[in-house]
């Protein structure tokens, strides 16, 4: 029994060592396309970090490590422009009209998804239309209106104006009220609910991944608009989000090119934070968008 059993132990030890480097092969082979994508999107994110932290004499070169950590970039960045004055502004435009449009933007969707009444195809046609119209047609009107209302050099302009809804928000999250069955507005419509009491008690609790997906969407175009700015507050420093002062400082340090990335760099972490932590609701929302017409 002894003298069988060794050699049947060495048989599968070999045979487990022989069948790792095919598992490792096989790996490879099937995730290749997935690896391949991964580093094409990680390249650039790793070519600016790497440049953040070089000399700036190092970073006009073809080299690509740092010789010397320059941990100091960052340091500059936040002594050099009102970094936290800009943040301040970016969050207050961000969170602001992610409010705003939630407040108008989920009654507007909640009535063309579950409530029946005349014109609602008409209505949700315009919205259409709406998100069809390139912002360059309205810019001279609008601009012409907030300035006669003195809101020109701040961002009350880009803000205030989600009151009235935003037209994408309104599709994403009309598209999703669909997949909710009406027989839970009805059944709470039988209990003696109003239609707001519908909205808040038994909508808004089932469609949360529908609402961050918004709500992501919103903040993530407030934080990174650049065209706005340039519009309305171009003309305030005080009133510059980290878009436009991004921007700005590229346009004054675009030789200093570690200074710049190291901006960068600052600029996107909040964002990054952000999607991390909602990634999961920001997918599911998408997932469950649209599967009913």
């Amino acid at each position: 029994m002894t003298t069988i059993s060794r050699p049947l132990a060495t048989t599968s030890r070999g045979r487990s060592a022989q069948t790792r480097p095919a598992k490792i092969l096989r790996w490879i082979a099937e995730h290749a396309a997935l690896v391949a994508v991964a580093v094409l999107c990680l390249a650039p994110i790793v070519f600016v970090v790497l440049t953040s932290l070089m000399s700036s004499n190092q970073a006009l070169t073809a080299s690509i490590i740092p010789t010397h950590w320059e941990w100091s970039n960052y340091v500059k960045v936040f002594t050099t422009v009102p970094l936290a004055q800009w943040f301040g502004n970016s969050a207050m435009y961000a969170v602001l009209a992610t409010l705003f449009m939630l407040v108008s933007s989920v009654p507007a969707a909640y009535a063309l998804a579950q409530i029946k009444f005349k014109g609602a195809n008409l209505i949700f046609l315009a919205i259409i239309i709406t998100m069809l119209l390139p912002p360059q047609v309205t810019a001279v009107p609008i601009y012409v209106l907030w300035s006669q209302l003195h809101l020109t050099g701040t961002l009350w302009p880009l803000i205030l104006p989600n009151l009235l809804g935003d037209a994408f928000s309104i599709f994403l999250l009309r598209q999703f009220f669909l997949t909710i069955p009406k027989e839970y507005a009805d059944a709470a419509r039988t209990d003696g609910c109003g239609e707001f009491g519908v909205l808040l008690k038994v909508i808004v609790p089932m469609a949360r991944p529908g609402i961050a997906s918004a709500a992501i969407f919103m903040f993530f175009n407030s934080w990174n608009d650049y065209y706005g700015p340039l519009l309305y507050a171009s003309e305030n420093p005080n009133a510059w989000p980290v878009a436009y002062g991004l921007a700005t400082f590229r346009g004054v340090h675009g030789t200093d090119w570690s200074i710049t990335m190291a901006m960068t760099v600052v600029v996107m972490i909040p964002v990054v934070i952000i999607f991390f932590f909602a990634q999961k609701a920001f997918v599911e929302g998408i997932a469950l968008t649209g599967t009913k017409g």
